[in-house]
């Protein structure tokens, strides 16, 4: 059993990248523009539940692959994630999406932002239904009220390292 809990590994070998230089994340204020940068900065050091790297290390999640739309006529900002699990059999993406969802509702000091996370198209055999799961409110709610899942969830979030 590994360090958060997950029995048997689903990718026994990723593959490890080299990550940005390890800068302090921004200060974001309330009324600033948000950038993609700001948000892979949030998501950057969430770490996998199956293994001791980061989503960045395991590239699970790139600067690139973060759409954001400030609010200029809308009420809110628009927040569009994708991310790419290591394997397309991966049991672990919905964990994931809800680890990249609580983080940023977590620690991301304004509220007035809507959120979509997606599985990267073609690179899961059930993205639809990941997809579906991660951006219903209900469903994400209902997962965090389980207290093994939360305890997963902030182990992965958390600023510790295993």
């Amino acid at each position: 059993m590994n360090e958060i809990g997950v029995n048997k590994l689903i990718n026994p070998n990723p593959v490890i990248y080299d990550i940005k230089e390890d800068i302090p994340p921004a200060q974001i204020g309330l009324l600033e523009e948000l950038e993609p940068c700001d948000i892979f900065d949030i998501i950057r050091d969430i770490k996998d539940p199956e293994h001791p790297y980061t989503l960045e290390e395991l590239r699970v999640i790139q600067e690139e692959w973060i759409e954001v739309r400030d609010k200029k006529d809308d009420e809110y900002c628009y927040i569009k994630i994708e991310f790419c699990p290591t394997v397309p059999h991966c049991s672990l993406a919905t964990l994931i999406g809800l680890c990249i969802r609580i983080k940023l509702n977590n620690d991301l000091p304004r509220e007035d932002f809507k959120l979509d996370i997606y599985v990267t198209p073609g690179k899961h055999d059930t993205e639809l239904e990941i997809n579906k799961q991660i951006n219903d409110k209900e469903r994400v709610q209902a997962a965090f009220e389980n207290p093994n899942l939360k305890n997963i969830v902030m182990k992965c979030i958390s600023e510790d390292t295993y």
